[in-house]
This record gives structure tokens, C-alpha cells and sequence, in this order.
């Protein structure tokens, strides 16, 4: 039986941001390491054209996100109904892509900042206002779903859970929880000043910058905390060369994403943020729009 549902306005518009920013993420070259309609990057198991299909199967999640944010209820109940959202979003994202996880934690980082958004318009409140929400939706997710696994055995452990016991890194639950500070502290700001780029090379120039900052769960999924270090200085590196502002900086990223697949690098981390940060620039401007009118 079809189920029918009551959508306002105001969620397809703020989830049309989303869909925009995770087909951005993906269409972008040079990504190191990554999928892009140039190269599969990393990875053996991905192409763009699956990409293409795993985003539109989170219309309707990201939606329905949108939707969830627009109510009168506290943040922490609006993330148990995201939550559940969440979980139909992953198996429809699996049927779309065969059972491979293209966008899982970007389904995690979006529908939360969707729910925000949508939250932080309801109340009549600005933009300044959706960290908080995020930070008030995630507030004790580490302890609940990190530290009480710490004495559990490896193999009873998800790639997150293992990563924390044994590095102490939160991954994106810790991101969250702290009110995402890599995307609000810097990269809005980052990518809003390189309007003078083509669009394609803002998202680059960007990404290399995330990346500098970003304790990338994939890469030390894939490798060692090592060669996590050894990503983080090499962005760190071609963003003082000037990232996709210069020649020097552009021919950098391009020996970058020779080297990661070469490697088998992929940050895939840092693009979640990536998709994060345009969405998130998109919805600022939508803030802005609605203060002037």
C-alpha cells in the first residue's frame, strides 16, 4: 500500500540543496582518491554513474529529513525520527547501488544538517542558530554509541567502533556531537571566498583544505593512522602552494590524485564534509534571502 505524505514547501526546497551539494561533491576533478565522472579514484568497486543513482535514492530520506526539523518538538526528539528515517534511507541507497556503500555517512551528516535547517527556520531563528541545533540534536552520542563498546571484542565491533577503542577517534558521530567544527570554524568560509573559481575548482580547492583538518575515518579504515598524518600534511602543503589558485597548487593536486590511487588513498571523509560545507553555504544564502525580503 502506497503510503501518502504531507510536505511542505519549505523541505523540498531545503532538501534540494542537499541533493545539489552531494551531486557536486561527486561531480568535482581532480578529488584525490575519489569518484569522479573523470576516474574512479580509489576505488574498484565505484564509478560516477553509481554515484548519480545512490544520490537520487536520498530524495526522499533528505526530504523527509526537511520535513522532520519543521515541528515544535526538541532536538533530541527530532534525531530519533531522523534516525529512523536514516536506516529506510541506508537500504534504499543499497538497493540503488548493489549493496555498496557509496553515501552512508553523508546520509548521516546531511539528514542531520536538513532536520537543523528546517529546525532553525520553523523557530524563525538565523543561520548562527543551526550549529547549535545539531549540537543540542547529538549531545551525548560518543558516550552512548563509542565509550560503552570500548571492552567489547573487534569482531562484535562496527569500523567506527574499532577506530575509537583503539585510536580514540570519534569519527563523525564526535564531529557532530562537537557542533562540526571543521565545516562551521573554517570551510563555509574557506569556499565562500573563492567565488572568482570555477565552481569545479572551488570544490577542489576546498576539499584539499578539509582535508588538512579531517581525521578521516576512511583513510585509517583503509591504512594507518600514518598514513592519515602523512595525508593531512600533504594538504596542508598544497594549500600553502595555493591550492587551485595557483599553477603550482594545481599541479600539486593533480600528483596528489595520481599518488592516492596509486595507494589505494581514498577521503572519503573529507568529502562528506566537502558536500557538507556547499550544502550548508547554500542554506546560509537561503537565510540571508529570507532576512531581506
Amino acid at each position: 500500500m502506497n503510503k501518502a505524505y504531507k510536505i511542505s514547501d519549505i523541505a523540498f526546497k531545503i532538501s534540494s540543496f542537499a541533493i545539489q551539494a552531494i551531486s557536486y561533491e561527486a561531480a568535482c576533478f581532480p578529488s584525490p582518491g575519489l569518484v569522479s565522472p573523470v576516474s574512479d579514484g580509489a576505488h574498484k568497486d565505484m564509478e560516477y554513474f553509481m554515484f548519480l543513482d545512490s544520490t537520487v535514492s536520498l530524495i526522499k530520506p533528505l526530504i523527509l529529513c526537511c520535513e522532520a526539523g519543521l515541528t515544535n518538538d526538541a532536538p533530541k526528539e527530532i534525531f530519533k525520527a531522523i534516525r529512523q528515517i536514516g536506516i529506510i534511507g541506508e537500504n534504499e541507497m543499497f538497493k540503488a547501488t548493489g549493496g555498496i556503500n557509496t553515501h552512508k555517512g553523508m546520509l548521516f551528516l546531511m539528514g542531520i544538517a536538513c532536520a537543523a535547517v528546517s529546525k532553525a527556520l520553523y523557530d524563525n531563528k538565523d543561520f548562527k542558530a543551526v550549529r547549535q541545533i545539531i549540537m543540542d540534536m547529538t549531545e551525548g552520542m560518543t558516550q552512548r554509541e563509542l565509550e560503552t563498546k570500548k571492552g567489547f571484542p573487534d569482531d562484535k565491533l562496527s569500523h567506527g567502533e574499532k577506530l575509537f577503542k583503539q585510536h580514540g577517534i570519534s569519527g563523525v558521530r564526535g564531529e557532530v556531537e562537537k557542533g562540526l567544527p571543521i565545516v562551521f570554524d573554517f570551510a563555509i568560509d574557506f569556499y565562500n571566498k573563492t567565488k572568482e573559481l570555477y565552481i569545479n575548482d572551488r570544490l577542489i580547492h576546498t576539499l584539499i583544505g578539509i582535508m588538512q583538518f579531517c581525521e578521516d575515518t576512511t583513510i585509517l579504515h583503509r591504512h594507518s593512522i600514518d598514513v592519515l598524518k602523512e595525508v593531512q600534511a600533504k594538504a596542508k602543503f598544497v594549500t600553502a602552494l595555493g591550492g587551485m589558485k595557483t599553477d603550482f597548487g594545481v599541479d600539486a593536486v593533480y600528483e596528489m590524485d595520481k599518488e592516492f590511487k596509486r595507494r589505494n588513498i581514498s577521503p572519503g571523509g573529507s568529502a562528506d564534509l566537502l558536500g557538507l560545507t556547499v550544502f550548508l553555504s547554500l542554506a546560509e544564502s537561503y537565510f540571508a534571502e529570507k532576512g531581506t525580503e
